[in-house]
């Protein structure tokens, strides 16, 4: 019996220009509701910045108040030469706490199969009750936590392997 199910790929050299129409559809965020900023870098195993990585962001809480979005509450933005990007979150009025701002999937060169993970706010009062968070060993928490900036930005990097490696998640 032959599988329907296509294997996974790497990103390939391309999808900057393949996939400029989702950036160009989610950078401007109208929402009546606040907005915060996450930022940080993408790193592989030996520290050095990932200049060709891919973040893609779904937000349940946010897309009930991004009618006017062509995708209500998902953004896709690439990696700069420094490895950074930067993702604008709407945080509607009774966002569930202790829940990720955002749900995360990295694609990169190298990867053949992409990666997901998930960004909590360090300070949601809700944190000690997650219980996505609950599963993560106490340890290796952190990697998922934004820590908040003087700014009122949250930075919050992913690693891809390594010590301080981001965890992931297996979806089955």
């Amino acid at each position: 019996m032959t599988s329907k199910i296509t294997t996974s790929q790497t990103i390939g050299p391309f999808p900057h220009e393949a996939w400029r129409w989702a950036v160009d559809m989610t950078a401007n965020v109208e929402s009546s509701a606040p907005k915060i900023v996450v930022k940080g870098a993408i790193f592989d195993g030996d520290g050095v910045a990932i200049n060709d990585a891919w973040v893609e962001t779904w937000m349940p809480d946010s897309a009930p108040v991004e009618t006017a979005q062509a995708i209500p509450g998902y953004r896709r933005v690439p990696s700069g030469d420094d490895g950074g990007f930067s993702l604008q979150i709407t945080m509607p009025q009774g966002a569930t706490s202790g829940k990720p701002v955002a749900y995360v999937t990295v694609f990169a060169r190298g990867l053949t199969k992409h990666q997901f993970t998930a960004v909590f706010l360090e300070d949601d009062a809700g944190l000690a009750q997650s219980e996505i968070l609950g599963q993560v060993p106490q340890q290796r928490r952190d990697t998922l936590i934004a820590k908040k900036q003087a700014d009122g930005s949250y930075l919050w990097n992913i690693n891809m392997q390594g010590a301080e490696e981001t965890v992931f998640f297996d979806y089955i």
